[in-house]
This record gives structure tokens, sequence and C-alpha cells, in this order.
């Protein structure tokens, strides 16, 4: 077999999982993009598919090292840290008030969306998203 080739349907479904990522953030980022907000198609992509590859290698990457030192949770509490730093640079303080909560807020819970894909919890990222885009377009509030 080539180096190429997918060698096992494990694989295809790790391929399958940042697939389904990029198209979940990219809804997400697509309404944050169509309504002109600083974080929006890429960014959420990135975010939601990054997220899913951590999780995705936490979970699957170290199988066989020390289960003492294997703790999948390790990586997602480091998710929820760096992306909260992500979130913080769309906020600004402005004459008319703090913006960009809304958006830093998608970021972060696309962030959960993409660590919900990586360990294969469909139904769950799906009903989020929906959720998600529901809320982002709920009249009141910035946005």
């Amino acid at each position: 077999m080539e180096p190429w080739q997918i060698t096992s349907w494990g694989e295809l479904d790790i391929v399958l999982r940042l697939l389904i990522a990029a198209l979940m953030g990219g809804l997400i980022g697509y309404e944050r993009e169509h309504a002109e907000k600083p974080a929006g198609f890429r960014t959420h992509i990135l975010v939601c598919v990054g997220s899913a590859l951590f999780t995705i290698v936490s979970v699957y990457g170290f199988v066989g090292e020390n289960s003492l030192t294997n703790d999948p949770a390790r990586i997602a509490a480091g998710i929820v840290v760096g992306i909260g730093f992500l979130g913080a640079g769309t906020i600004l303080s402005r004459e008319r008030g703090v913006v960009g909560l809304t958006t830093a807020a998608s970021i972060w819970t696309v962030a959960a969306v993409g660590l919900a894909v990586g360990v294969g919890l469909y139904l769950v990222a799906i009903t989020t998203v929906i959720i998600i885009l529901v809320a982002l377009r709920l009249p009141g509030g910035s946005r």
C-alpha cells in the first residue's frame, strides 16, 4: 500500500470528522461574515477543525502510552483556555459600548462543536450548531 492511501476505516472516519467540523464551523462563520463581524467564515472553520483535530489526536494518538498520563480531557481544557484568548481579541471597547462579545462567544461555541465532532458526537454537534444559528439571528443585544 502506498503511503498516501488510506490505511483503515479508522483513518477515513477521522477524515470524515474533520470535514464535518469544517462544514459546521463554516455554517456559523458564514453567518458571522454575512453579519459583517470581524471573525467570519475562515476563522470559524479553522477553530472548529483545529478543535476537532486536537481532540482526535488526544483521544486516538496516544493509544498504548502510559495510561496514567493519557488524559484526553487535558487537551480539551487547553482548547477552552486557548480559544478564550482568541475570542478576547474580538472584543473591543468603543464609545457606544463593548462590541464583539457575540462573535467571541460564537468562536468559543464553535470550538466546543469541534470537540464534539472530534469524539464522534455528531447529533450533539448538529443540535448545537442549530442552537447557535438560532441564537445569532435572535433580535436584541449587541451582535
